[in-house]
């Protein structure tokens, strides 16, 4: 296989993954998992286990797809407003190119009347 083809591969398996375990069903499933654990964990009467299987199993598990989540909301509401933000822009510009067009015109019109009245004027 050429590295062109592996590195296709590597980026459609990156982004199924990264689709699947970015889902509050992934998240419910990871804590479903790790419930699984808790009881041993509990009746090993030991702060250390129960500490462990808290950072290490619960908050690690469910956590990672609760931020994967919420960073992909985050990210709709950014694309959101930039796009609100590139069309607002867009507008401005328009009225601003309509704005230097009539100062365009009034500028010549002014032009026009300087030469207008210097033609008019005595000459020295």
């Amino acid at each position: 296989m050429t590295s062109s083809v592996i590195n296709k591969f590597n980026r459609k398996l990156a982004v199924l993954v990264t689709s699947g375990v970015g889902t509050m069903a992934c998240a419910y499933l990871f804590a479903f998992i790790a419930l699984i654990s808790l009881p041993k964990a509990i009746q090993s009467h030991d702060v250390i286990v129960i500490v462990s299987w808290i950072a290490q199993t619960f908050l690690q598990l469910v956590l990672l797809s609760i931020i994967m989540v919420g960073q992909s909301i985050n990210s709709e509401k950014m694309d959101k407003q930039i796009s609100e933000t590139h069309e607002a822009s867009l507008a401005e510009f328009e009225i601003a190119k309509t704005e230097v067009a009539e100062l365009k015109k009034i500028s010549a019109e002014v032009h026009q009347l300087l030469k207008d009245i210097e033609s008019r004027l005595p000459e020295k």
